[in-house]
């Protein structure tokens, strides 16, 4: 309907869009009037002159005839300035109700999707000078930015971009880049990331053109169970560390620290360690176990183990022997009251000849294993420290079982 018109106020000219117009009076019984009169003409029914498309956009809609209406919308990056839908007037003279609009590279902004591009203002040409532009890149909980430099090129040293990883310009800075080599591609590790491009005074060139994507943050392995040892730390996040320590008579193979690396395959930094039974070695601590090798497997070496046990000076070296459960026709465990093989012999122990407990009058014991079997076996030799003090009456040196100082 071009209108519906009544009174004495005399319609405003109009135009048809087809070649048929149909027109409708009606009257009631009351009041008459002097009625109307119009005149009509044939016109031309010409389109609207075909829009002007936006460098960096796409036009859809191919008519445009009178109401017909065309939209507009830009490549990734860049910002619609204008009107999105425009629509062929009518009238004698065919024109759009608004102008096409443009596509802009703009200064900044914040984007939220789960893809998209940030362009240098005016890419892919030179961006302007004394410009400070910040875009934050916000994607939901539990995700992280996957971005990649598709084009790069400022002014060396002047004109620079900073990758952020989070929302603030304290958060850790990804990257720093400036001049015409291409970046590599960065993984934050945070839910928003912020993109920050200076240009000063000077020299303009191209800027850049980037694009990002978002992946899930997933935790690295559980490291635990531990076996023989303990894991600490609060998490296994991106950035975040764990502990490794081992047991009392085992020893750490690895790296006593792991960091969740970032990436799109979450790992630790290093392989995760392990607590084995070292065959040998030099232990300073007052009390603990010396263990076979493998245990609580039974052992496979054919090697000979030698332990040496310092404990602080006026102090002896208190062993138990409870657990001794070796081949007694070729493994044995030597004991030395002292630092070296020369020192006098505390006993000789296998299976067959164990004694519960040996006190020895130095600081220091010896302890070497030998095995000579085919089959294995496992042994645990708990130790602790003694006083050791001068008996008057004799003139020897005596000790106070079990007592630790």
């Amino acid at each position: 309907m071009l209108g519906s018109f009544s009174g004495t106020t005399v319609p405003a000219l109009l135009n048809s869009t087809s070649n048929q117009l149909y027109l409708h009076f009606y009257s009631d019984i009351s009041v008459s009037a002097a009625g109307f009169h119009l005149e009509y003409k044939t016109v031309g029914l010409s389109s609207c002159p075909e829009p002007t498309v936006p460098s960096n956009g796409v036009k859809t809609g191919e008519r445009y005839l009178v109401n017909d209406v065309v939209s507009f919308q830009c490549e990734p990056g860049y910002a619609l300035q204008g009107h999105a839908h425009i629509s062929c007037m009518p009238g004698t003279v065919r024109r759009w109700n608004y102008p096409p609009p443009l596509c802009i590279a703009q200064c900044g902004g914040a984007v939220e999707e789960m893809e998209g591009v940030i362009l240098s203002p005016g890419f892919p040409g030179n961006y302007p000078s004394n410009m400070d532009c910040s875009w934050k890149i916000a994607l939901p909980v539990g995700f992280g930015a996957h971005i990649q430099f598709l084009n790069f090129s400022t002014e060396p040293n002047h004109d620079f971009i900073e990758i952020r990883n989070g929302p603030y310009e304290t958060s850790r800075m990804m990257g720093r880049f400036s001049g015409s080599e291409l970046p590599g591609s960065l993984l934050s590790t945070s839910h928003e990331t912020t993109v920050y491009f200076h240009s000063d005074h000077s020299q303009n060139r191209p800027g850049f053109k980037l694009e990002y994507q978002a992946y899930e943050l997933q935790e690295c392995p559980d490291p635990e169970p531990f076996a023989n040892g303990i894991v600490r730390g609060a998490g296994y996040n991106v950035g975040q560390s764990v502990t490794f320590e081992c047991l009392p008579g085992y020893q750490l193979m690895g790296h006593p620290v792991l960091t969740c690396q970032h990436g799109t395959n979450r790992n630790w930094d290093h392989p995760l360690p392990r607590c084995e039974v070292p065959c040998g070695g030099n232990i300073t601590s007052s009390n603990g176990t010396v263990y076979s090798p493998g245990f609580p497997s039974p052992y496979s070496s054919s090697q000979d183990c030698v332990w040496l046990i310092t404990v602080p000076i006026g102090h002896g070296v208190r062993l138990n022997l409870s657990l001794l459960q070796t081949e007694p026709s070729g493994d044995f465990i030597t004991v030395w009251d002292g630092p070296q093989q020369t020192a006098p012999q505390l006993g000789v122990f296998s299976r067959s000849l164990a004694k519960k407990t040996v006190h020895s009058s130095s600081n220091q014991v010896l302890l070497k294993f030998h095995r000579d079997a085919a089959m294995g076996g496992i042994f645990a030799i708990a130790f602790s420290e003694h006083y050791i003090y001068l008996n008057w009456k004799s003139g020897k040196l005596d000790f106070i079982p079990g007592s630790i100082l």
